[in-house]
């Protein structure tokens, strides 16, 4: 075999990448929907973060207090575009939350699994694609 199989390496790679950041979080969204406490939250402010292509993405900060009086303030894992104005300051919110590591937690409508199921399924696709193609290769040799 010559070393063309080497660039089939390219798509294996990001396929295991993605297939891991979408099982991660849809185990993350797993462990809230069992072991989480809801508890109603106030969206304080909107953290901007840029990428690295200079796109700014708005995550809400939401502040609550747990069930032990504890006062808790996150930024969201996902970030938007723009500021929707059902989601500006001072809006109430619901979160869901890990009482052993409140800053995992989901804003409920804005959070969303269906990134990572995204993801989950095109590394999939990619890995099996790409190894089924590794093994006809080596197999027809």
């Amino acid at each position: 075999m010559e070393r063309a199989w080497l660039f089939s390496l390219i798509p294996l790679t990001i396929g295991v990448v993605f297939l891991a950041f979408g099982v991660y979080g849809l185990r993350c969204a797993a462990v809230l929907r069992r072991t989480g406490v809801d508890a109603e939250a106030r969206i304080v402010r909107h953290e901007a973060r840029r990428n690295d292509e200079g796109v700014t993405f708005y995550h809400p900060v939401a502040a609550w207090t747990a069930q032990d009086g504890t006062a808790y303030e996150y930024a969201s894992r996902y970030g938007r575009g723009t500021v929707r104005d059902t989601l500006g300051a001072g809006t109430r919110v619901l979160v869901r939350y890990d009482p052993r590591a409140p800053h995992r937690f989901a804003i409920q409508g804005w959070d969303m699994t269906r990134l990572d199921l995204l993801f989950t399924v095109l590394g999939s696709v990619l890995t099996t694609g790409t190894v089924t193609v590794l093994l006809v290769r080596l197999l027809t040799l």
